[in-house]
């Protein structure tokens, strides 16, 4: 318990380290509810830099975590990749590139994501505080080549909610978060399992029939910018499809967790853990920091008890192949659909079994306040279609709305 407590005050220490800034407002431009394309003509009009707005979303951080909770780390050399975006920026011998796009924007990781730097990567787990991964990953690699500033790790449910039954579920809270309070200009995550609509003839379908109403207000906001909505469609074998058990998906994500697990904790360059036993046994060990009688192990001792990819496990996997090849592929191509839309999460079985892309936006209010999502999601490499389309819903509906923060 003596090193994960000071491994703990490490992460605070880290969290805190630019202690002291200030909100920025330069030149009467205002930064709270700007866009990327806002900053980028704020900083060609010399109105802003990076480091004014790395200081301006660090004292935002500062101000806002302790009700939102939702940064666990605060990258130490933020301030100095924002002075090197700034450098670039002024270099008339630079490319045009550094003009426009994500060059010197801060972007927040989710926790799960690895960086070869300074920041953690522990999935929320304090089993893998400290750990050292040996490379990037994919996605940071093209941000960090975009020009973009790595602000920080943002929160998750430990193990994306992989960990036991009864863990918080997990869902797109950090995206969540960016998007309905905009203290942080760019999130990345991941879920557990462009141009507006106009002339571009966009067809969407809502196949989960009876457990989400597309509403008249958004079916006209939709049709007036050009999208075709194909409605009363069904996927086939839908409910098999959402049923974890049934469907195949639990048996096929216990066995590729644990093989997965092991792969990326071997790989890593330093670790307190090699392995998900050993993850199971620093849980043991350290109960009331894992809090182990609120959230138990029980996922993770199943997945333990797999023995790699047998003859259950490619049964499942065939059967998966199957529900997809003939449900939503099949009433996408069929219909020449561009998307599906869905509440957030309640189309992630559908997209979780082929790796098919989603994205999700806001979409109003419930009756108590309480914001809520809508999501798209479409075949494999349709990621800018998808974008292009919760862009225009964005614009078309305008639901989010500048955060009170009040109790």
């Amino acid at each position: 318990m003596g090193s994960s407590s000071s491994s703990l005050l490490l992460l605070t220490f880290l969290a805190l380290s630019f202690s002291g800034t200030q909100t920025v407002l330069c030149h009467a431009f205002s930064i709270q509810e700007a866009t990327i394309q806002d900053l980028q003509t704020a900083f060609r009009k010399n109105q802003l830099t990076s480091r004014q707005l790395v200081e301006f979303y660090v004292g935002e951080i500062q101000r806002l975590n302790p009700i939102l909770r939702g940064v666990l780390e605060v990258n130490p050399d933020a301030l100095r990749q924002a002075d090197a975006a700034d450098r670039e920026r002024r270099d008339e011998e630079a490319p045009r590139s550094f003009l426009y796009g994500l060059h010197g924007i801060p972007v927040l990781l989710k926790d799960n994501i690895a960086t070869k730097d300074r920041l953690n990567t522990t999935a929320g787990s304090f089993a893998l505080l400290g750990s050292v991964v040996p490379r990037d990953a994919g996605v940071v690699m093209k941000l960090r080549k975009a020009g973009v500033i790595i602000l920080g790790k943002a929160s998750l449910s430990e193990w994306m909610g992989f960990r036991s039954l009864t863990a918080p579920e997990e869902s797109m809270c950090s995206i969540g978060e960016s998007l309905w309070f905009k203290q942080w200009i760019g999130d990345i995550g991941c879920s557990k399992h462009g141009s507006s609509f106009a002339g571009n003839r966009n067809r969407w379908i809502h196949p989960l029939s009876g457990q989400f109403e597309f509403s008249s207000r958004n079916q006209t906001n939709s049709r007036r910018k050009g999208a075709i909505l194909v409605d009363s469609l069904q996927i086939a074998n839908i409910e098999e499809i959402l049923n974890y058990t049934a469907s195949g998906e639990g048996v096929a994500a216990l066995a590729e967790f644990k093989l997965s697990s092991n792969a990326y904790l071997r790989d890593l360059v330093a670790s307190p853990v090699r392995s998900l036993a050993d993850v199971i046994a620093f849980n043991d060990k350290n109960p009331v920091l894992e809090m182990m009688k609120e959230f138990g192990l029980d996922i993770f001792l199943l997945a333990e008890a797999t023995n790699g990819i047998g003859d259950t496990e490619k049964a499942a996997l065939l059967n998966l192949a199957s529900l997809t090849r003939d449900g939503f592929v099949k009433v996408m191509k069929e219909n020449k659909l561009d998307a599906m839309v869905t509440p957030v999460a309640d189309s992630d079985p559908v997209l979780a079994i082929g790796g098919f892309p989603g994205i999700s936006v806001p979409a109003g209010f419930d009756v108590n306040g309480v914001p809520f999502g809508i999501a798209f999601g479409g075949l494999k490499g349709s990621e800018p279609k998808l974008i292009e389309i919760a862009y225009g819903f964005e614009q078309a509906t305008k639901f989010r709305k500048p955060p009170s923060f009040k109790p």
